[in-house]
């Protein structure tokens, strides 16, 4: 098996772990809702409640040892979760499901972010290694695609779900064979203090998955109620997936230059805070700019994170890895509960999402202050 096999059967994996078990929720708001399983109050819940699957998951991932258990265990429980959703009614049951979902999409993204990059590192693809986090963008793509088809037909969401669950059948079939191997996990404790940069870096993460989580999560929605459910609200998720996955490939292939990392950083969060407040503007080319803004950074700004840490800090990339990943993961299990509190007290999304946008210029904002010259030379990978 080759490498760029590897590295292809890696990006599948998130595209099933992060475009289904992940995202999935998002196509099926409109349908969960318009069927009275939920309302939009406990639509932030129910995400909430993903999110927090999420953290956990990412957590456990991190420090775990049996890392091969937990990459093919959390492909297969996005698989049997998606399918037992068809069977699921009301709030309870689905925030069940969407928890174990959360944690099963964290096993998978942090298992297969540490052995793809060790693939792409031994075989001198650092740019193939960098396009792997195309993955959840394909993943969006998909899920919206097939989210459009099965509303042209009419169908609801347990035909979604029974598609979905399809889907990742055949894709985690194909690829499982096809995944690098590991047997253990690095350590990730250290001595070393960690930097006033590294802490703003942190801190400015935690504020991107408060930021970005919003729209994400609630795009369909959003696009639903805008265009009173007409076919080309559809449109708006897979978009949003095109536009990162695109992103990524644009990020991918920049000039490494020192500072470059922070500058295309602040620029990507900037971006997705205009594109943020852009959704809160009325008809369809605010929320398709919107969109396309919030987007095309999405899965870039990720990328960059990592690599900036790698150059604050790179005695200590694993544990950079692990402040960042919890970091993340709390500012997204946040942006849900905000959006819950905005629907029941505030009638609609609007005061979150002028949160979120806050958040994410706030975030440009702590990555303003250059770091030394020593620390801001492009790193290897």
């Amino acid at each position: 098996m080759t490498a760029l096999h590897r590295l292809l059967a890696c990006l599948v994996a998130l595209s099933v772990a992060m475009g289904i078990g992940r995202f999935a929720l998002t196509p099926q708001l409109p349908h969960l809702i318009a069927e009275g399983q939920i309302d939009l109050t406990a639509a932030g819940l129910l995400a909430a409640a993903n999110y927090l699957g999420y953290l956990v998951g990412a957590l456990d991932a991190f420090f775990a040892r049996q890392t091969r258990f937990r990459l093919g265990a959390g492909l297969w429980l996005c698989v049997g979760l998606t399918l037992l959703s068809v069977w699921a009614e009301g709030f309870l049951p689905h925030a069940l499901l969407r928890f174990g979902a959360g944690l099963a999409s964290a096993w998978v993204l942090v298992m297969v972010t540490g052995l793809s990059q060790g693939v792409a590192a031994q075989a001198n693809m650092p740019k193939l290694g960098a396009l792997v986090f195309a993955g959840p963008g394909v993943g969006i793509v998909l899920s919206g695609l097939l989210a459009l088809v099965t509303n042209l037909n009419g169908q609801g969401s347990a035909t979604l779900w029974l598609i979905y669950a399809a889907v990742a059948l055949v894709m985690t079939i194909a690829v499982l064979p096809a995944l690098p191997r590991a047997t253990t996990a690095h350590a990730v404790t250290s001595t070393k203090p960690i930097s006033p940069r590294m802490v703003r870096l942190t801190a400015a993460y935690a504020l991107v998955g408060m930021g970005y989580i919003v729209p994400a999560t609630f795009l369909s929605q959003m696009a639903t109620a805008r265009f009173h459910g007409e076919w080309v609200a559809d449109l708006f998720w897979p978009a949003f997936g095109l536009a990162a996955a695109l992103g990524v490939v644009l990020a991918s292939f920049r000039r490494q230059r020192p500072g470059a990392t922070r500058r295309w950083l602040i620029a990507t969060l900037w971006l997705q805070a205009a594109g943020v407040l852009l959704c809160l503007l009325p008809g369809m080319s605010a929320l398709f700019l919107g969109v396309l803004l919030c987007g095309g950074p999405f899965l870039a700004s990720m990328q960059l994170v990592m690599q900036h840490s790698r150059e604050l800090a790179p005695e200590t990339p694993h544990r950079n890895a692990g402040l960042l990943t919890a970091a993340f993961a709390g500012g997204q299990l946040l942006g849900p509960l905000l959006a819950a509190v905005s629907s029941h007290f505030g009638g609609g999304l609007g005061p979150a999402l002028w949160m979120a946008g806050a958040g994410l210029i706030m975030a440009g904002g702590l990555m303003l202050q250059p770091a030394p010259q020593a620390a801001t030379q492009p790193s290897a990978s």
